[in-house]
C-alpha cells in the first residue's frame, strides 16, 4: 500500500503554500502517496494563487478516516488557524506562528493515531512559532515533546542520497569542543545509519569529520582526534556499522561528493551547513531523525525574500516527500509488523 503523507502548508507569510501547490501539482506525485491535507483551506488557496495552479481539494471528517481516500480531489482536514487578514506576507507573526503549531499538532495527531505515516510541512518561522509559544529549540524538539520523546533525535540534512548528523547543533562555536565526547559521536553515527536504513540503503558508508583542522595533525592542533573522535569510531565499527575517519572537514566532503560516503558525521552545524548548501541549496532537505515518526521539510526555509511572488523553486519540497514516501513506508512497515 502506499504510504499516507500528512502535509501541511507552513508558516502562511512564506512560501510553503506555494510550494504545497506546486507539488500537488505535479501529475506522479498522487500515485506515491495517499496525501492528506492538514490547515486552513484558504491558505492553501493562496499558495494555488501564488503559484497559478488549480488543484481540487474536499473536506473530510476528521472522525471518519476510513472514508478519507473515496472521492475526487485532496482530502482535507480542514482547521480555522488563521483568518486571511491576518496573513501579511513576508512577516514575522504571532499569527503565522501559532498557525504552524495548531496545524502541527494536528498532523502528529493524525500519524500518532494510525491515520498516516509520515508528515511533510512548508517551511515555518522559527521567531513567529516564538512569538506563538514555541516551548522548544525549534520543531524538532518541540515535536518531541509532544509526544513525551526523551530519547536521542537530531536534526539530520540530507541532499540527494546524502545526509550529515551533527554531534552539536544549534550551540555557539566556542562551547562545540567542550560538547562533544565519544558517547555524543557514536549517536550521530548510529542517527545517520538508522536514517539512511530507513530510506533503503541497506549498508550506509559513514564518514566522520575532524573538528580540527587537518584532522589534528598527529596532535599538533588539537588531540580531540585521538582521544575522542578515533577511539568513538572504533566503537562504532564493533556495532558492525560501516564508518571510518576522523577526516578532515577541508576534505570529507570531497569523498561524499564523488559518492564514496552515503554520510558525514559533523562535530558543529556549520560544518555540514555550508557543504551542503553550496552543493545543493535548492534540493537540501531536513529529517527530523530520530523521532518515533517520520517527519521532514525542505531546508532553506520561508524565504520572505521571494515570498508571495510565485517564483519558489519546489525542487527540496519535492525531494522532501519523495524521502518521506520511502520513510513512510517503512514506518508503516515496521507499525504493523
Amino acid at each position: 500500500m502506499k504510504p499516507r503523507i500528512a502535509l501541511i502548508h507552513g508558516d502562511p507569510a512564506g512560501i510553503g503554500p506555494e510550494l504545497v501547490a506546486k507539488l500537488l501539482a505535479e501529475s506522479e506525485v498522487a500515485g506515491a502517496a495517499d496525501i492528506i491535507l492538514v490547515g486552513d483551506r484558504h491558505v492553501f488557496e493562496l499558495g494555488q494563487e501564488q503559484a497559478n495552479v488549480t488543484c481540487h481539494m474536499r473536506d473530510i471528517d476528521a472522525e471518519e478516516p476510513e472514508s478519507w481516500l473515496d472521492g475526487d480531489g485532496y482530502p482535507l482536514v480542514p482547521m480555522e488557524t488563521i483568518l486571511p487578514d491576518e496573513i501579511e506576507i513576508a512577516t514575522v507573526t504571532e499569527a503565522g506562528g501559532r498557525a504552524s503549531l495548531r496545524n502541527l499538532d494536528r498532523a502528529i495527531d493524525l500519524v500518532t493515531a494510525g491515520h498516516a505515516d509520515a508528515i511533510l510541512f512548508g517551511p515555518f518561522n522559527k521567531a513567529a512559532m516564538h512569538l506563538a509559544g514555541l516551548n522548544a529549540e525549534d520543531e524538532h524538539r518541540y515535536i518531541a515533546r509532544y509526544l513525551g520523546f526523551t530519547g536521542y533525535h537530531s536534526e539530520v540534512n540530507m541532499l540527494d542520497e546524502l545526509i550529515t548528523t551533527r554531534v552539536t547543533s544549534h550551540i555557539a562555536l566556542k562551547d562545540v569542543v567542550a560538547n562533544i565526547d565519544q558517547d555524543a559521536v557514536i549517536d550521530a553515527v548510529r542517527l545517520a545509519a538508522d536514517t539512511l536504513r530507513a530510506t533503503g540503503i541497506s549498508r550506509p558508508r559513514i564518514g566522520v569529520a575532524a573538528v580540527n583542522p587537518h584532522a589534528g595533525d598527529n596532535g599538533n592542533f588539537g588531540t580531540e582526534e585521538i582521544d575522542i573522535l578515533g577511539p568513538a569510531i572504533q566503537r562504532a565499527q564493533a556495532l558492525q556499522i560501516d564508518v571510518d575517519g576522523p577526516w578532515p572537514s577541508d576534505t570529507v566532503f570531497l569523498r561524499a561528493r564523488d559518492g564514496q560516503l552515503d554520510a558525514v558525521v559533523t562535530m558543529y552545524h556549520d560544518q555540514g551547513q555550508i557543504a551542503m548548501k553550496l552543493m545543493g541549496f535548492e534540493r537540501g532537505v531536513t529529517i527530523a531523525a530520530g523521532l518515533p515518526l517520520p517527519v521532514a521539510t525542505p531546508a532553506h526555509g520561508t524565504a520572505f525574500d521571494i515570498a508571495g511572488r510565485g517564483i519558489a523553486n519546489p525542487g527540496a519540497m519535492r525531494k522532501a516527500f519523495d524521502i518521506l514516501c520511502r520513510m513512510g513506508a517503512d514506518y508503516r512497515t515496521r507499525r504493523n509488523s
